[in-house]
């Protein structure tokens, strides 16, 4: 029995990747409980597991005491001192009480024990691996769908795909190969229970650091990002290193590298616009791939008004206000877009000492086509 219980632990340590020791604690447990189910023992009980010759021990362990209450938990000062006469009351004495047929008993009962400990411990290693990834992307496999979520396979175990964190541009079929953003990954009672998202912000900015290593190894920096996921995204980058373009990193060798991310999310539109730390420009660059003649700034109420050429102003604006939604989110700023010709009417516009905003200033997105005119 001892070269098989040894060899059991070796496998199951290779291939669960579980611990000899969990696995040995485990077995303990497991024959505890055999011996006070099988014996109707309620006694405080020691196992001992000789590995090396397979043997099974069970040892009663007795509290010394002047008066006996209880005999299966207690044992009198006079009784341990006939056993050694070195005892002394609040001592512990163990006795040994294996049954005869111990052995075949506890392997049946102790079958199930020792499983669900494995269980158990396997499930802590999953949760111990997922949990730091954790706003990490992976590539999973559609397994099945209800109407609540789509699960995804990420190998060890079954992700879960919400509804509302579904494309809206999206089908998705069994064994359809996706990558996907984890959002969180929680214990509970039947096992580590992982989220993902294919709608979350995270998403894009993990593929572009996939497909620019510009962004990869810090040289480039995503400040911000915005997204209507299935439909438009804005991003915002930035890079400490003069000599660098970070828009231009992003977009790649004819656009390479951008479109692959927009390949990836099923046709998904992107802006790219550099990064500033001064609000007009900033926000004059959020709103690409429209025109700025001028951006006047609220500090107090984190607030903008944006000055457009009349032609520019739909564009400005976008498709049921789209591009000015995701051009405040981008930069945290509220925007009030109002054409040439309204803000004149206004008197706000043409100031006398105006911020001109230089065509060397203002990025454009990499959607080079005219956008539709709304």
């Amino acid at each position: 029995m001892s070269s098989e219980l040894l060899d059991a632990l070796t496998i199951l340590e290779r291939e669960k990747g579980i611990s000899r020791d969990v696995l040995i604690d485990a077995i303990e447990a497991a024959l505890v409980s055999a011996y006070r189910r099988n014996f109707n023992q309620a006694q405080n009980v020691r196992i001992d597991l000789n590995l090396q010759s397979g043997s099974m021990r069970v040892f009663a362990r007795k509290e010394v005491v002047d008066e006996v209450f209880d005999p299966r938990l207690e044992i009198s000062i006079a009784d341990a001192r006939n056993i050694n006469p070195n005892y002394s009351v609040e001592d512990v004495v163990e006795m040994e009480v294996t049954p005869k047929d111990f052995g075949r008993i506890a392997a049946q009962t102790a079958k199930q024990v020792v499983t669900q400990r494995v269980r158990e411990a396997e499930r802590g290693i999953i949760y111990s691996e997922f949990i730091d990834r954790e706003e990490d992307i992976m590539t999973g496999i559609v397994q099945r769908l209800d109407s609540k979520f789509i699960y995804v396979s990420l190998g060890k175990i079954e992700a879960l795909l919400p509804v509302n964190e579904q494309m809206p541009n999206e089908r998705y079929k069994p064994h359809d190969r996706i990558k996907v953003f984890i959002t969180k990954v929680e214990k509970t009672t039947k096992g580590p229970q992982i989220f993902v998202s294919r709608t979350h912000p995270g998403l894009l900015k993990r593929l572009f650091e996939i497909e620019v290593p510009e962004i990869y190894d810090g040289t480039v920096e995503i400040k911000s990002v915005a997204r209507e996921a299935g439909d438009r995204s804005k991003i915002s980058v930035h890079s400490d290193n003069n000599e660098v373009d970070p828009v231009g990193s992003c977009v790649g060798p004819k656009g390479t590298r951008v479109q692959a991310v927009v390949n990836e999310l099923k046709g998904e539109k992107i802006d790219i616009v550099k990064w500033s730390d001064n609000p007009v420009i900033f926000v004059a660059n959020s709103l690409s791939p429209s025109k700025v003649l001028d951006v006047m700034v609220n500090e107090g109420e984190k607030a903008t008004t944006v000055v457009v050429p009349d032609y520019q102003l739909s564009l400005a604006i976008g498709k049921r206000g789209q591009n000015a939604r995701l051009a405040a989110k981008l930069t945290g700023w509220k925007i009030d877009i109002k054409s040439e010709t309204e803000a004149r009417e206004l008197g706000i516009y043409p100031r006398e000492e105006m911020i001109r905003l230089f065509d060397d200033e203002v990025d454009v997105d990499f959607n080079e086509e005219e956008e539709e005119k709304e």
